[in-house]
């Protein structure tokens, strides 16, 4: 890995209380789609040890900008990452990460994302759209509310621009919503995997978002049949 230099060129709210950062592309900076970088913040309060954070790059490698998107939680490195201006310096670290798609396209990929998870997925899915891949992909999105659900309006646009995409998006805690919503509300279980298994066979699994989401969608894998082998996960710490 290397730092490089870039700024911060806009912000946007993606869903209730997350927030995507648009900044410079570094020239020459090449990643994978699912790969990460650490954003090192010019912050002498926050310290060494903590003014630094890892993200998912959400953007794909032919888009002209870096994307990341986070939940803004009450941490310090959060409230001085919200107060950044746009033209404000930061330093890159990487690329780095293995949460990418697999080689062989006979393989169908499940990619299964909890709340914030999805960022990894976003920059898969934005570049296998651009690039007319042709891996056969379902998405299982896991949200409580539609509100928390970041991108879900691209999300159902990339399932029209690509016939070899379908999502299934579900959410866990209506009760607590105040929007519509007309989808799935099941938590992700054996029953639910067993039925991905039966429609797209020898599929390889991803699984992205906080400890306990991951730890629950490894033991319903195990639970439907899918070997180890072809699970791989990330958990996301601190979100």
């Amino acid at each position: 890995m290397s730092t490089q230099t870039s700024c911060l060129l806009r912000r946007e709210a993606v869903a209730e209380g997350t927030m995507a950062f648009h900044l410079q592309k570094p020239a020459g900076f090449v990643f994978k789609p699912g790969q990460a970088i650490d954003l090192v913040l010019d912050a002498p309060e926050l310290g060494e040890d903590s003014n630094r954070h890892a993200f998912s790059i959400v953007s794909a490698p032919h888009q002209t900008e870096l994307t990341i998107a986070t939940r803004m939680r009450d941490s310090a490195f959060k409230r001085t990452l919200a107060k950044l201006e746009p033209g404000s310096a930061v330093e890159i670290d990487g690329p780095f990460g293995s949460m990418t798609l697999h080689n062989n396209v006979a393989r169908p990929a499940c990619l299964i994302a909890g709340g914030i998870g999805i960022t990894p997925f976003m920059s898969i899915l934005r570049h296998a759209t651009a690039v007319k891949s042709a891996h056969h992909l379902l998405l299982i999105y896991s949200n409580r509310r539609p509100e928390d659900a970041a991108f879900l309006d691209e999300l159902k646009d990339l399932t029209r621009r690509n016939d070899r995409f379908r999502q299934v998006a579900t959410m866990t805690g209506m009760d607590k919503s105040k929007s519509p919503w007309n989808g799935e509300t099941r938590r992700i279980d054996a029953p639910l995997i067993a039925g991905v298994l039966a429609e797209m066979p020898e599929s390889i699994f991803y699984a992205v978002g906080p400890p306990n989401m991951v730890a629950s969608v490894r033991s319903a894998l195990v639970a439907a049949g899918v070997d180890e082998d072809y699970v791989r996960s990330e958990e996301f710490f601190g979100y």
